[in-house]
Parts: structure tokens; C-alpha cells; sequence
């Protein structure tokens, strides 16, 4: 049975990284753990760490994608939560087999060459969730 290790990270929609991280890295003084540009899904991202857990911060790249919409429906703030697993595949089979709504039937290329899938909000309470499989993390994210 594929495992469930921790909390990733928590990612927040935001209409400006830099007013963002005004509060987290200025003020709550967080080191930023690496910038990208996810061109897949038109968004900016930056990295803090907390403890063993991060904030993601999300900005839109100009173009209408996920975060875009998540603003204009419904302004800035959580956007989603990342847990960290063991054999992604197996549990997107098992998620599916258990009548759970996924975005993501297989994994996918996502932020410092990580592989994700994301479970649809319809399936956990309204939340979107997005799952990344350990070890998969390459780039200056660790």
C-alpha cells in the first residue's frame, strides 16, 4: 500500500509575489528556497521553508491558468495542500479504485522537476489537493 509521509506544503494564491513575500521573507524573515516559472500551468512560485513543510506562493504569469481563475473566483489565499508519498502511481490507482475524483490519472511534471497529480475538491471537502511523490524533487527545492 503506497504511503503517506508528510505535509509538503501549503500553497497560496497571490496577485504579487513580491507583496507576498514582503510578509513572509521581510517580515516573518523565511528564506526564499528557490523561484520558477511554471509555464504549463502560467504561474510563478516561490519556496519557504517552514520546519519540515513550506509555503508556496503562487502568482500568476499573465495567462488565464489555475491560479488566475482561483483569484478572480475567489481572491487570494489557500489554494491548495501538498502531501508527500511513496509510489504516486499506485496511489492514484488506488485513490481511483476507491471512487475518488482525480484532476491527474497519472503523474505529471511539476515545480523543481517533481512528480504530482492533484485530487479534485469535489473528493476532499472542497480542498484541492495535490500529491507529489518523494524523491521525485530535483533543483535547488531541497
Amino acid at each position: 500500500m503506497p504511503r503517506v509521509i508528510k505535509i509538503n506544503h501549503i500553497g497560496l494564491a497571490t496577485a504579487s509575489l513580491e507583496n507576498a513575500l514582503g510578509l513572509f521573507r521581510d517580515g516573518f524573515g523565511l528564506p526564499v528556497e528557490g523561484n520558477e516559472t511554471i509555464a504549463g500551468d502560467a504561474v510563478r512560485v516561490s519556496f519557504l521553508p517552514i520546519g519540515e513543510s513550506r509555503l508556496e506562493l503562487l502568482e500568476p504569469d499573465g495567462a488565464e491558468g489555475p491560479v488566475q481563475k482561483f483569484l478572480t473566483n475567489r481572491g487570494p489565499g489557500i489554494h491548495h495542500i501538498c502531501i508527500e508519498v511513496e509510489d504516486l502511481p499506485g496511489l492514484l490507482r488506488q485513490l481511483s479504485s476507491n471512487g475518488i475524483e482525480l484532476i491527474d490519472s497519472e503523474p505529471r511534471c511539476g515545480s523543481h522537476g517533481s512528480l504530482v497529480a492533484f485530487v479534485h475538491p469535489k473528493s476532499a471537502n472542497g480542498v484541492l489537493i495535490e500529491l507529489v511523490e518523494s524523491g521525485s524533487l530535483t533543483g535547488d527545492y531541497h
